[in-house]
Protein backbone atom coordinates (compact mmCIF):
# COMPACT_ATOMS: atom_id res chain seq x y z
CA UNK A 1 0.00 0.00 0.00
CA UNK A 2 1.05 3.22 -0.86
CA UNK A 3 1.89 5.47 1.61
CA UNK A 4 -0.27 8.65 2.48
CA UNK A 5 1.50 11.96 3.82
CA UNK A 6 0.02 15.51 4.04
CA UNK A 7 2.70 18.06 4.92
CA UNK A 8 2.48 22.13 5.43
CA UNK A 9 4.27 23.64 2.75
CA UNK A 10 7.44 25.45 3.32
CA UNK A 11 9.53 27.22 1.12
CA UNK A 12 9.51 27.93 -2.48
CA UNK A 13 9.82 24.65 -3.95
CA UNK A 14 6.90 23.32 -2.15
CA UNK A 15 4.48 26.52 -2.51
CA UNK A 16 5.22 25.63 -6.59
CA UNK A 17 3.95 22.50 -6.52
CA UNK A 18 0.83 23.50 -4.26
CA UNK A 19 0.28 26.05 -7.02
CA UNK A 20 0.99 23.30 -9.87
CA UNK A 21 -0.93 20.95 -8.78
CA UNK A 22 -5.03 21.85 -10.51
CA UNK A 23 -2.88 22.76 -13.60
CA UNK A 24 -1.88 18.79 -13.86
CA UNK A 25 -5.57 17.81 -12.17
CA UNK A 26 -7.80 19.21 -14.36
CA UNK A 27 -5.23 19.49 -17.77
CA UNK A 28 -7.70 17.21 -19.67
CA UNK A 29 -10.82 19.50 -18.54
CA UNK A 30 -11.81 21.81 -21.16
CA UNK A 31 -13.71 24.38 -19.09
CA UNK A 32 -10.79 24.51 -16.41
CA UNK A 33 -9.93 28.53 -15.99
CA UNK A 34 -5.74 28.24 -15.90
CA UNK A 35 -5.30 31.41 -13.92
CA UNK A 36 -1.93 32.61 -14.66
CA UNK A 37 0.46 31.42 -11.92
CA UNK A 38 2.38 35.18 -11.44
CA UNK A 39 -0.96 35.90 -10.15
CA UNK A 40 -1.65 33.24 -8.02
CA UNK A 41 1.85 34.02 -6.35
CA UNK A 42 0.65 37.27 -5.26
CA UNK A 43 -2.67 35.94 -4.37
CA UNK A 44 -1.05 33.31 -1.89
CA UNK A 45 1.82 35.72 -0.88
CA UNK A 46 0.95 37.38 3.00
CA UNK A 47 4.02 40.10 1.50
CA UNK A 48 1.52 41.29 -1.49
CA UNK A 49 -1.78 40.22 -0.34
CA UNK A 50 -3.44 42.77 1.94
CA UNK A 51 -5.94 40.08 3.20
CA UNK A 52 -3.09 38.86 5.38
CA UNK A 53 -2.70 42.07 7.38
CA UNK A 54 -5.99 40.62 9.43
CA UNK A 55 -5.68 36.66 8.67
CA UNK A 56 -3.24 33.83 8.66
CA UNK A 57 -2.92 30.78 6.50
CA UNK A 58 -1.45 27.37 6.16
CA UNK A 59 -0.97 25.86 2.98
CA UNK A 60 -1.06 21.75 3.01
CA UNK A 61 0.16 19.12 -0.07
CA UNK A 62 -1.11 15.89 0.43
CA UNK A 63 1.25 12.70 -1.41
CA UNK A 64 0.78 9.31 -2.48
CA UNK A 65 3.67 7.65 -3.23
CA UNK A 66 6.19 11.21 -3.69
CA UNK A 67 3.24 12.08 -5.91
CA UNK A 68 1.08 15.32 -5.37
CA UNK A 69 -2.14 14.28 -5.12
CA UNK A 70 -4.00 17.28 -3.18
CA UNK A 71 -3.75 20.24 -1.70
CA UNK A 72 -5.80 22.82 1.01
CA UNK A 73 -5.63 26.03 3.00
CA UNK A 74 -6.73 26.21 6.32
CA UNK A 75 -7.01 30.04 7.11
CA UNK A 76 -7.71 32.30 10.27
CA UNK A 77 -9.38 35.60 9.24
CA UNK A 78 -9.66 37.73 12.58
CA UNK A 79 -11.48 40.35 10.54
CA UNK A 80 -14.18 38.04 9.94
CA UNK A 81 -14.43 36.70 13.41
CA UNK A 82 -14.91 40.13 14.94
CA UNK A 83 -17.28 41.63 12.10
CA UNK A 84 -19.50 38.26 12.97
CA UNK A 85 -18.91 37.29 16.27
CA UNK A 86 -18.28 34.11 15.77
CA UNK A 87 -15.44 31.72 15.88
CA UNK A 88 -14.91 30.55 12.05
CA UNK A 89 -12.05 28.78 10.41
CA UNK A 90 -12.16 28.77 7.11
CA UNK A 91 -10.74 26.39 4.34
CA UNK A 92 -9.45 27.13 0.34
CA UNK A 93 -7.61 26.02 -2.52
CA UNK A 94 -8.97 22.54 -1.92
CA UNK A 95 -7.93 20.34 -5.11
CA UNK A 96 -7.68 16.43 -5.03
CA UNK A 97 -7.94 13.37 -6.69
CA UNK A 98 -11.16 11.12 -6.61
CA UNK A 99 -9.71 10.26 -3.76
CA UNK A 100 -11.56 9.70 0.08
CA UNK A 101 -8.62 8.77 1.76
CA UNK A 102 -6.83 11.88 0.41
CA UNK A 103 -9.91 14.15 1.08
CA UNK A 104 -10.02 12.94 4.87
CA UNK A 105 -6.64 13.66 5.35
CA UNK A 106 -6.19 17.19 3.98
CA UNK A 107 -9.48 18.14 5.99
CA UNK A 108 -8.03 16.70 9.19
CA UNK A 109 -4.85 18.38 8.55
CA UNK A 110 -6.52 21.85 8.34
CA UNK A 111 -8.42 20.97 11.20
CA UNK A 112 -5.59 20.33 13.39
CA UNK A 113 -3.57 23.47 12.39
CA UNK A 114 -7.08 25.46 13.19
CA UNK A 115 -7.98 24.47 16.64
CA UNK A 116 -5.70 25.53 18.78
CA UNK A 117 -6.64 28.99 17.98
CA UNK A 118 -10.02 28.31 19.89
CA UNK A 119 -12.37 28.27 16.25
CA UNK A 120 -15.32 25.94 16.90
CA UNK A 121 -15.97 25.52 12.88
CA UNK A 122 -14.70 25.18 9.84
CA UNK A 123 -16.07 26.32 6.56
CA UNK A 124 -15.60 26.90 2.84
CA UNK A 125 -14.05 26.92 0.27
CA UNK A 126 -13.25 30.51 0.31
CA UNK A 127 -9.90 31.43 -1.63
CA UNK A 128 -8.78 33.26 0.50
CA UNK A 129 -12.10 34.48 1.10
CA UNK A 130 -16.12 35.44 0.51
CA UNK A 131 -14.23 38.71 -1.12
CA UNK A 132 -12.15 36.47 -3.68
CA UNK A 133 -13.53 33.00 -5.82
CA UNK A 134 -15.40 31.37 -3.32
CA UNK A 135 -17.85 28.02 -3.17
CA UNK A 136 -17.90 24.49 -4.62
CA UNK A 137 -20.14 24.19 -7.78
CA UNK A 138 -22.73 21.87 -7.48
CA UNK A 139 -24.73 22.90 -10.54
CA UNK A 140 -24.39 24.22 -13.84
CA UNK A 141 -21.13 21.76 -14.62
CA UNK A 142 -21.48 21.98 -18.33
CA UNK A 143 -21.27 25.81 -18.94
CA UNK A 144 -17.05 27.46 -18.49
CA UNK A 145 -16.89 29.54 -15.02
CA UNK A 146 -17.16 33.44 -15.64
CA UNK A 147 -14.36 35.84 -14.43
CA UNK A 148 -13.36 35.40 -10.83
CA UNK A 149 -15.92 32.74 -10.24
CA UNK A 150 -14.71 28.81 -9.48
CA UNK A 151 -14.57 25.68 -11.52
CA UNK A 152 -14.19 22.12 -10.10
CA UNK A 153 -15.07 18.41 -11.43
CA UNK A 154 -18.41 16.81 -10.23
CA UNK A 155 -16.75 14.40 -7.35
CA UNK A 156 -15.83 17.83 -5.53
CA UNK A 157 -18.96 17.82 -3.80
CA UNK A 158 -19.61 14.08 -3.17
CA UNK A 159 -15.57 13.89 -1.28
CA UNK A 160 -16.56 17.31 0.58
CA UNK A 161 -19.86 15.98 1.96
CA UNK A 162 -18.47 12.77 2.78
CA UNK A 163 -16.23 13.90 5.53
CA UNK A 164 -18.97 15.61 7.65
CA UNK A 165 -19.77 19.05 6.07
CA UNK A 166 -23.17 20.32 5.06
CA UNK A 167 -24.34 23.20 3.54
CA UNK A 168 -24.23 26.94 5.20
CA UNK A 169 -25.50 28.72 1.99
CA UNK A 170 -26.01 28.33 -1.99
CA UNK A 171 -24.56 30.86 -3.92
CA UNK A 172 -26.25 31.63 -7.19
CA UNK A 173 -24.84 32.80 -10.87
CA UNK A 174 -27.50 34.00 -13.43
CA UNK A 175 -27.14 34.56 -16.83
CA UNK A 176 -28.90 37.17 -19.24
CA UNK A 177 -28.38 36.05 -23.65
CA UNK A 178 -31.62 38.19 -24.44
CA UNK A 179 -30.49 40.27 -27.34
CA UNK A 180 -33.24 43.47 -26.49
CA UNK A 181 -34.12 44.56 -23.01
CA UNK A 182 -37.36 43.42 -21.64
CA UNK A 183 -39.74 46.44 -22.72
CA UNK A 184 -40.99 46.26 -19.04
CA UNK A 185 -37.79 46.79 -17.41
CA UNK A 186 -37.40 49.91 -20.16
CA UNK A 187 -40.80 51.20 -19.07
CA UNK A 188 -39.97 50.69 -15.18
CA UNK A 189 -36.75 52.96 -15.62
CA UNK A 190 -37.86 55.39 -17.26
CA UNK A 191 -40.92 56.24 -14.45
CA UNK A 192 -37.90 55.84 -11.96
CA UNK A 193 -35.81 57.96 -13.15
CA UNK A 194 -38.44 60.39 -13.30
CA UNK A 195 -40.04 60.02 -9.95
CA UNK A 196 -36.75 60.20 -7.98
CA UNK A 197 -34.48 62.40 -10.50
CA UNK A 198 -32.18 59.62 -10.79
CA UNK A 199 -29.00 59.72 -13.55
CA UNK A 200 -26.71 57.48 -14.67
CA UNK A 201 -23.00 57.79 -15.15
CA UNK A 202 -20.18 56.00 -16.53
CA UNK A 203 -16.79 55.89 -14.58
CA UNK A 204 -14.55 58.93 -15.17
CA UNK A 205 -10.66 57.05 -15.63
CA UNK A 206 -9.04 60.47 -15.40
CA UNK A 207 -10.42 60.43 -11.48
CA UNK A 208 -10.03 56.63 -10.87
CA UNK A 209 -8.72 57.29 -7.46
CA UNK A 210 -11.67 59.01 -6.65
CA UNK A 211 -13.91 56.81 -8.12
CA UNK A 212 -12.70 54.06 -5.80
CA UNK A 213 -13.26 55.52 -3.12
CA UNK A 214 -16.91 56.30 -4.10
CA UNK A 215 -17.11 52.60 -4.84
CA UNK A 216 -16.09 51.90 -1.43
CA UNK A 217 -18.32 53.76 0.54
CA UNK A 218 -21.40 52.05 -1.54
CA UNK A 219 -19.98 49.05 -1.46
CA UNK A 220 -19.52 48.99 2.16
CA UNK A 221 -22.91 50.43 2.83
CA UNK A 222 -25.23 47.61 0.12
CA UNK A 223 -23.78 44.77 1.27
CA UNK A 224 -23.04 45.23 5.11
CA UNK A 225 -25.34 43.01 6.50
CA UNK A 226 -24.78 40.02 3.60
CA UNK A 227 -23.97 36.91 5.46
CA UNK A 228 -20.33 36.12 5.27
CA UNK A 229 -19.43 39.97 4.45
CA UNK A 230 -16.58 41.30 5.49
CA UNK A 231 -15.73 44.87 4.77
CA UNK A 232 -12.18 45.21 2.43
CA UNK A 233 -9.88 47.29 3.66
CA UNK A 234 -8.60 50.65 1.98
CA UNK A 235 -5.80 48.14 1.17
CA UNK A 236 -7.44 45.78 -0.29
CA UNK A 237 -9.41 47.88 -2.09
CA UNK A 238 -6.81 49.38 -3.76
CA UNK A 239 -4.75 46.41 -4.23
CA UNK A 240 -7.78 44.64 -6.12
CA UNK A 241 -8.34 47.83 -8.06
CA UNK A 242 -4.68 47.94 -9.64
CA UNK A 243 -5.52 44.15 -10.42
CA UNK A 244 -8.70 45.05 -12.11
CA UNK A 245 -8.32 48.44 -13.87
CA UNK A 246 -6.55 46.90 -16.92
CA UNK A 247 -9.78 44.86 -17.48
CA UNK A 248 -11.87 48.55 -16.97
CA UNK A 249 -14.20 49.43 -19.97
CA UNK A 250 -15.76 52.81 -18.91
CA UNK A 251 -18.86 52.17 -20.09
CA UNK A 252 -19.33 49.18 -18.13
CA UNK A 253 -18.61 50.69 -14.81
CA UNK A 254 -21.92 53.05 -14.17
CA UNK A 255 -23.18 54.75 -11.13
CA UNK A 256 -26.72 56.20 -10.01
CA UNK A 257 -26.56 59.50 -8.71
CA UNK A 258 -29.78 61.83 -7.29
CA UNK A 259 -29.25 65.51 -6.82
CA UNK A 260 -25.09 64.91 -7.78
CA UNK A 261 -25.01 62.46 -4.72
CA UNK A 262 -24.08 59.16 -5.33
CA UNK A 263 -26.78 56.26 -3.97
CA UNK A 264 -25.90 53.08 -6.00
CA UNK A 265 -23.20 51.56 -8.53
CA UNK A 266 -22.34 48.59 -10.59
CA UNK A 267 -19.40 47.64 -11.79
CA UNK A 268 -19.32 44.92 -15.23
CA UNK A 269 -16.00 43.28 -16.72
CA UNK A 270 -15.19 41.73 -19.56
CA UNK A 271 -15.11 37.90 -18.97
CA UNK A 272 -11.27 37.07 -19.00
CA UNK A 273 -11.97 33.91 -18.56
CA UNK A 274 -12.24 33.22 -22.31
CA UNK A 275 -8.62 34.28 -23.04
CA UNK A 276 -6.98 32.63 -20.43
CA UNK A 277 -8.30 29.27 -21.56
CA UNK A 278 -6.35 29.78 -24.66
CA UNK A 279 -3.06 29.74 -22.09
CA UNK A 280 -4.14 25.41 -20.33
CA UNK A 281 -0.31 26.09 -18.73
CA UNK A 282 -1.08 29.44 -17.11
CA UNK A 283 2.77 30.27 -17.44
CA UNK A 284 3.26 33.96 -18.20
CA UNK A 285 5.64 33.15 -21.21
CA UNK A 286 4.97 32.23 -24.24
CA UNK A 287 0.86 32.15 -22.79
CA UNK A 288 0.44 36.09 -22.53
CA UNK A 289 0.70 35.98 -25.96
CA UNK A 290 -1.96 34.23 -26.32
CA UNK A 291 -4.38 35.15 -23.67
CA UNK A 292 -4.05 39.41 -25.50
CA UNK A 293 -4.97 37.74 -29.09
CA UNK A 294 -7.52 35.76 -27.92
CA UNK A 295 -9.17 38.79 -25.49
CA UNK A 296 -9.64 40.78 -29.11
CA UNK A 297 -12.68 38.19 -29.05
CA UNK A 298 -14.38 38.59 -25.70
CA UNK A 299 -18.15 38.85 -26.11
CA UNK A 300 -19.16 38.42 -22.36
CA UNK A 301 -19.40 39.86 -19.09
CA UNK A 302 -19.80 39.48 -15.74
CA UNK A 303 -21.82 42.14 -13.19
CA UNK A 304 -20.00 41.19 -10.48
CA UNK A 305 -20.96 43.98 -8.36
CA UNK A 306 -24.41 46.17 -7.81
CA UNK A 307 -25.89 47.75 -5.04
CA UNK A 308 -27.43 50.90 -3.42
CA UNK A 309 -27.36 52.82 -0.06
CA UNK A 310 -29.99 50.90 2.22
CA UNK A 311 -32.66 53.71 1.88
CA UNK A 312 -32.66 53.32 -2.14
CA UNK A 313 -33.20 49.42 -2.21
CA UNK A 314 -36.52 48.47 -3.58
CA UNK A 315 -37.22 51.28 -5.64
CA UNK A 316 -35.62 50.38 -9.17
CA UNK A 317 -32.11 51.89 -8.82
CA UNK A 318 -30.60 48.47 -9.87
CA UNK A 319 -32.99 48.67 -12.81
CA UNK A 320 -31.48 51.81 -14.08
CA UNK A 321 -27.65 50.73 -13.43
CA UNK A 322 -28.43 46.89 -15.39
CA UNK A 323 -30.21 48.93 -18.37
CA UNK A 324 -26.82 51.51 -18.94
CA UNK A 325 -24.65 49.01 -18.66
CA UNK A 326 -26.84 46.68 -20.93
CA UNK A 327 -27.12 49.60 -23.62
CA UNK A 328 -23.75 50.39 -23.65
CA UNK A 329 -22.37 47.24 -23.68
CA UNK A 330 -24.61 45.67 -25.89
CA UNK A 331 -22.84 48.71 -28.48
CA UNK A 332 -19.92 47.77 -28.14
CA UNK A 333 -20.60 44.22 -28.87
CA UNK A 334 -20.89 42.16 -25.59
CA UNK A 335 -23.94 39.39 -25.80
CA UNK A 336 -24.09 37.78 -23.40
CA UNK A 337 -23.73 38.42 -19.08
CA UNK A 338 -23.53 36.82 -15.89
CA UNK A 339 -24.72 38.80 -12.62
CA UNK A 340 -23.75 37.45 -9.34
CA UNK A 341 -23.12 35.65 -7.45
CA UNK A 342 -26.21 36.45 -5.03
CA UNK A 343 -27.14 34.73 -1.73
CA UNK A 344 -29.63 32.23 -2.20
CA UNK A 345 -31.74 34.23 0.02
CA UNK A 346 -31.25 37.49 -0.78
CA UNK A 347 -34.42 37.33 -2.41
CA UNK A 348 -34.88 41.22 -3.12
CA UNK A 349 -31.71 40.84 -5.56
CA UNK A 350 -33.12 37.18 -6.67
CA UNK A 351 -36.32 38.49 -7.49
CA UNK A 352 -34.74 41.41 -9.82
CA UNK A 353 -32.61 39.93 -11.28
CA UNK A 354 -35.24 37.65 -13.30
CA UNK A 355 -37.66 40.68 -13.71
CA UNK A 356 -34.13 42.05 -15.37
CA UNK A 357 -34.57 39.08 -18.13
CA UNK A 358 -31.88 36.86 -16.13
CA UNK A 359 -32.29 33.10 -15.09
CA UNK A 360 -29.99 31.02 -12.65
CA UNK A 361 -27.78 28.65 -14.64
CA UNK A 362 -25.33 27.79 -11.97
CA UNK A 363 -24.98 27.58 -7.59
CA UNK A 364 -21.89 27.72 -5.60
CA UNK A 365 -21.85 25.97 -2.17
CA UNK A 366 -20.40 27.21 0.94
CA UNK A 367 -20.14 24.13 2.94
CA UNK A 368 -19.31 24.19 6.92
CA UNK A 369 -18.84 21.56 10.07
CA UNK A 370 -18.43 21.41 13.34
CA UNK A 371 -14.17 21.70 14.43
Amino acid sequence: MTALSVTPVDGRREREAFIALPYELHRRDPLFTPLLRRDVRTLLDPARNPFFEHAEGQLFLARSGGRVVGRIAALHDRRHNDAHGDRTGFFGFFECEEDQAVTAALFEAAAAWLRPRRLDALRGPVNPSMNDEAGLLVEGFETPPALMMPHNPRYYPRLVEREGFAKARDLIAFQSTDDHLPPRLVEATEIVGRRYGITTRRVEMSRFWEEIAVIKRLFDAAWEKNWGFVPLTDREIDHLARQLKPLVVPELVVFAERAGEPIGFAVALPDLNVALRANPSGRLFPGILRVLWAARKITRIRVLLLGTLPEWRGKGVDALLYRRIWEDGYARGYRWAEAGWILEDNHAMVNGLRRMGFEPYKTYRIYERPL
